[in-house]
Order: C-alpha cells, then structure tokens, then sequence
C-alpha cells in the first residue's frame, strides 16, 4: 500500500497554493479536484460575469494574477489556473468525488467513487461553491414561478420581462440587482437592514473584518464569510440600480411564499414571477465528518486563535478556504500556512517514531 505524506482535497485557488508549498518543501501529495476541469468554482460562474465584475483574483504563489479586463471570468481564470498546473507541475487528479475520510490505524484513508488514498496528512481546500444554502419557508414548494440560487444564475438577459424577488443581504444580491434593476422590475428583501460601507475599504478594513471572523472560528463557531464583516459598497455597474430606486426599496423578509408571489406578516403580497436566493453558501466538509472535527458549537476550531489552519481536534487535518481564509486573497497565505503545518505534522510523527 502507498502512502502519501499529504493529500489535498480541492484545486481551486487555495488548493493550488497548498500544492505549491507542499512541493516547494520537498513533500509527497497529490491534489483530489472534483471539476473534469481546472478552475474550481470559477468555471461555474455565469457568462455575463466578467474580470472587471469580480471582486479580485489574488495572484497564486511566485506568479501575477490576470488582468482586470472586460474577458469572461469563467473563462480567464480557469486558463489561468490549468496555465498555473502545467508551470508548476502540480500532481492534479481529476475528477476525483471525495466521499469520505476516515481514520484507520493512525492514517487517513481517502474514499471516492474513483478510487482509495491512503495519507499521513490532510489539506482540505474543497471551498464553499458545491454547497449552497437555501433557507425554508413555508409554501415554497408551491411556488409555480422559478426559483434560483447564485450557483444557477444564468445571466442577466435571463430576466428581461420578469418580476425578480432578490434575497440575500449580501455582495451576490447587490451585484444581482445591479446588473437586473435596469432591465427589469426588481425586489429586494433582507434578513437585517443593510450596513452601507461609504469610505475606502482599506487594507486595515480589511485585517478588521478577517479578525472577527477568526474569533468566530478560535472558538469553534461556524464561521461567517469575509464578505458578511465588512459592509457593502456599490460600485459603478450598481450606481444605475440606485438611481433606479433598487436598494432604497428593500423590504424586510418575507413569512411565507404562495403559489404566484410572497407575503409578509402585515398581510401585503406581491406577485412575482422568480424568485433568485442570493442567500451564500456554507463550507463543503461532510466528507471530513468520520473524523468528528465540529466542536460542541457547531464549527471547526482553528489553532493560532483562529489565525491558523490546523483542525484543533486533528492536527492531521489543515483547512483552508474555511473561515478568514475563505476568500481569495486569504487563499495564498492560507496555502503556505497550511505546508508549515503539514510540515510540522510530518516532523512531530518522525520524532515519536525515533524516540519510541
């Protein structure tokens, strides 16, 4: 049986960034992706999004990120990453479904359709994208119209003579409203009232949004997005929206969906014909539940007060693209923190043998 040192489950950008300081340092993995091809969740995006839409693509490591132009992001960075792969040599598996990861006598053993790893150590960089989160409410399986989620979106053309309900209070529902409000009647309704960013989101906004979500992750809770801490911004695509009414408009939620519309606890309806759940996504990580990493509260703690990637309950296990860095520019750090940690995994098992 062979015996790798490390696995890393997942070549999206925090995957591929793993996978070159693993290398860099001299350890044995391979790289599990689902996708039939590179680009991760990137490839999946609609059409209509382009690089100038997208929030910004970190560079991988020792390379320069893709010009900010007007090419379809589902395009340019999944040629971007497969360019990365080939440079680098990355040993990609794919498509490779990880079902399960178990513990068989001290190792971790692999499980998918397509075959069995076994592995010393662990990198999980499976993202958030193949797991939707679609709240319920009741009467939604009446809903005669359309329902969509983020990952269904087709684009905006999709729309045009149709009554779209936005829900979501997030950067997905602005951008939606955005690209819809001009071209058809739109609603917007969220949990909570907005909170507006109106100043610069600086580096220092930035380091102040991660850290609340690693308080969050050291102690074990769930963790929210990045995104979710830091407040929104309209961008020029949106200023259209705005002037249209789009966000000043936005209703509180909903308490239950009807056959043609929704209606809310004062008993006013509207009708309407889609119905598109900008409503984010959770961590993709039921594959890791044989290794019982959830603490009492319900998420994975983090070691380094929420700054590292090491599973506290199984230092075997490195996360990454969970928590604060979940997104792309917490990608790459996370990739080299997640090495070091494999690193030391690997050195502290040497030891005991040698000592034992």
């Amino acid at each position: 049986m062979s015996i790798l040192d490390s696995l890393v489950i997942g070549a999206g950008q925090a995957g591929l960034s793993a996978s070159f300081h693993l290398a860099r340092l001299g350890i044995s993995h391979v790289v599990l992706d689902a996708g039939e091809h590179p680009g991760g969740a990137w490839q999946h995006r609609w059409d209509a999004l382009t690089m100038r839409d997208v929030h910004g693509v970190a560079e991988l490591p020792a390379d320069t990120p893709p010009p900010l132009d007007g090419a379809r992001a589902n395009v340019a960075v999944p040629a971007y990453f497969a360019a990365y792969e080939q440079k680098h040599a990355l040993p990609v598996i794919r498509p490779v479904h990880v079902a399960r990861v178990e513990d068989e006598d001290g190792l971790l053993l692999v499980r998918a359709p397509e075959g069995e790893w076994t592995t010393r150590t662990l990198v999980n960089a499976t993202g958030t994208w193949s797991h939707p989160f679609l709240p319920h409410f009741p009467g939604m399986e009446t809903f005669v119209g359309e329902q969509l989620h983020t990952v269904d979106y087709p684009g905006p053309e999709h729309f045009v003579g149709k009554r779209v309900l936005v829900v979501g209070g997030g950067a997905s529902a602005v951008q939606f409203l955005g690209a819809l409000a001009p071209i058809t009647e739109t609603i917007w309704v969220t949990r909570r009232e907005p909170v507006w960013r109106h100043d610069d989101f600086t580096p220092e906004a930035g380091a102040a949004a991660v850290a609340l979500v690693e308080q969050r992750v050291a102690a074990g809770l769930p963790p929210e997005s990045v995104v979710s801490v830091t407040g929104l911004m309209l961008r020029s695509q949106e200023r259209e929206a705005e002037r249209l009414g789009a966000y000043a408009a936005r209703r509180p939620l909903f308490t239950r969906i009807e056959p043609d519309g929704v209606r809310w606890a004062d008993g006013s309806f509207e009708q309407v014909d889609v119905i598109l759940w900008a409503t984010g996504f959770r961590p993709a990580i039921s594959h890791l539940a044989p290794l019982h990493l959830r603490s009492a509260a319900g998420g994975i703690q983090l070691d380094r007060n929420g700054r590292g990637t090491t599973a506290v309950a199984d230092p075997r296990v490195q996360l990454v693209g969970y928590g604060p860095s979940a997104s792309t520019i917490g990608a790459n750090r996370a990739g080299r923190s997640a090495a070091k940690g494999v690193q030391r995994m690997l050195r502290s098992a040497t030891a005991s043998v040698t000592t034992g």
